[in-house]
């Protein structure tokens, strides 16, 4: 196997392992910021804004029949 091939499977690899880790560390950021916003919630004392939260398509119709 040639130095020069070598050398660019390595940089390559490398590559792809950075762009992972990058991407982890978003998903990271974004499970964190979710985690804090559940946590103010639930820290809120606000029962009905947590349960319309979590379930935000209850009562939002009323069925009629005459």
């Amino acid at each position: 196997m040639d130095i020069a091939l070598m050398s660019m499977s390595l940089s390559q690899g490398q590559i792809q392992q950075q762009a992972s880790l990058s991407v982890m560390e978003m998903a990271m950021g974004n499970a964190k910021q979710q985690g804090e916003a559940v946590k103010e919630l639930i820290s809120s004392s606000n029962v009905k804004a947590l349960q319309q939260a979590a379930q935000p398509h209850l009562g939002g119709n009323i069925d009629l029949k005459l």
